[in-house]
């Protein structure tokens, strides 16, 4: 059986180099319009070029999101949008809506498109239909099990592909359909803009019992009830293969360079069988994450006790290598390290490296015992065999 494709995301063209150095086979971004992201994870123009090049120069692929649900001004430019991505040769576009599908469809027919998760598609009807219509892939809704993708797969062509989210971080309304935002905040997660508020915190109070606040759950601190745990698949993914799927999607178009490269890297050595589970688990849990689940693969989501609705990490992020010089190398320092300490590497190829701190220099070549300030590039002194663009962090739990 040909091991599924493992689709990374990138918010950022460092993100974009890193989910291709650490093994994705393809990456997905978004562009300057209905992207469903923040303004700040967006390509220019230009850089959809020569993120498009760079991908096709290293026999990956390129798939650009065009999810957010358009309106009616919309629906012109998408026109000239979509033949400005062909004309770029991105290899797919990730759509919605209906509509968008008919736009792009009806001006670039070439233009090969995904259906996104946004659009619900949870029965073999609805993939059928959007089959019918010029899609190549449907990207599943998070809601369905692995029995319920395998009878999607037995109804629809062969032809069509399907994709499924594997890690990162899931939305508790259905298939990211979500309008808390924009009530509480008057920013709408449908548009990029997302505040989150199913991650706070929450108590309860009674109508006539104004400033009485009652958790909702035992405990010190109030629940954040709403907040869903974040996807973990890494222990289950021939399953995912067996019932279908074809690529293997991570979240994180907002996440940072360092998380998207420890997170492929994780599941590039998963989907190669190369590497023991326990320690990519180990992996994925350096960076940051809320507690993690299954998601509805096994038909029953995990219940959210004990999920506080903040961010985990077993690690610190260091730093990142950005040059060699005898007898060590230049580290552009992100947090707090020192002399002595024991950092960990993250390079392709190798899982749970971890090297000691012998000396360190500031930019004049002068001693100094610690890396302090965010940016600084400083000479890091170690026998270990480094690689430029390998990613540096300090496990809290050794060194404090």
């Amino acid at each position: 059986m040909q091991k599924p494709e493992l689709l990374a995301p990138a918010g950022d063209w460092e993100c974009l180099v890193a989910a291709l150095r650490f093994g994705a086979d393809a990456v997905y971004i978004g562009g300057e319009l209905l992207q469903l992201r923040a303004e700040k994870a967006a390509f220019s123009r230009e850089e959809i070029i020569q993120a498009a090049a760079l991908t096709h120069e290293k026999g990956k692929k390129l798939y650009v999101t065009v999810n957010s649900f358009p309106k009616n001004e919309e629906l012109e430019p998408l026109r000239e949008y979509a033949q400005f991505l062909y004309d770029a040769g991105v290899d797919a576009v990730i759509v919605s809506d209906l509509g968008a599908i008919s736009v792009i469809k009806d001006s670039v027919p070439d233009l090969p498109i995904h259906v996104s998760t946004q659009a619900n598609c949870c029965n073999w009807a609805s993939a059928d239909v959007y089959y019918r219509m010029g899609a190549q892939r449907i990207v599943l809704a998070r809601e369905m099990s692995l029995s319920e993708i395998a009878q999607l797969r037995e109804k629809v062509p062969q032809q069509l592909e399907l994709e499924a989210f594997v890690h990162g971080a899931m939305c508790m309304a259905y298939s990211g359909r979500c309008l808390l935002s924009s009530f509480m905040n008057g920013r709408s997660g449908n548009r990029g803009e997302c505040t989150q508020p199913c991650r706070w915190s929450y108590y309860l109070m009674e109508q006539k019992r104004e400033g009485e606040f009652f958790p909702i759950e035992e405990g010190e601190r109030a629940t954040a009830i709403l907040s869903s745990h974040d996807l973990n698949c890494l222990s289950f993914l021939p399953e995912l293969q067996k019932a279908g799927i074809v690529s293997f999607k991570i979240e994180g178009r907002m996440k940072t360079a360092n998380y998207v490269a420890t997170v492929v890297n994780a599941y590039r050595h998963a989907i190669d069988g190369d590497t023991p589970l326990p320690l990519l688990q180990r992996e994925v849990e350096s960076v940051s994450h809320r507690p993690f689940s299954s998601g509805f693969y096994f038909g029953k989501l995990v219940k959210n006790h004990n999920n506080d609705g903040q961010y985990h990490a077993d690690c610190r992020f260091a730093g990142v290598v950005v040059g060699q010089i005898a007898g060590g190398y230049l580290v552009q320092q992100r947090n707090l390290f020192r002399v002595g300490d024991l950092l960990e590497r993250v390079t392709p190829g190798v899982i749970g490296q971890s090297f000691t701190v012998d000396a360190l220099a500031d930019n004049k070549g002068n001693a100094i015992t610690a890396a302090k300030l965010v940016g600084q590039v400083v000479a890091v002194y170690t026998d270990a065999p480094l690689l430029v663009g390998d990613f540096l962090r300090l496990r809290v739990e050794k060194n404090g």
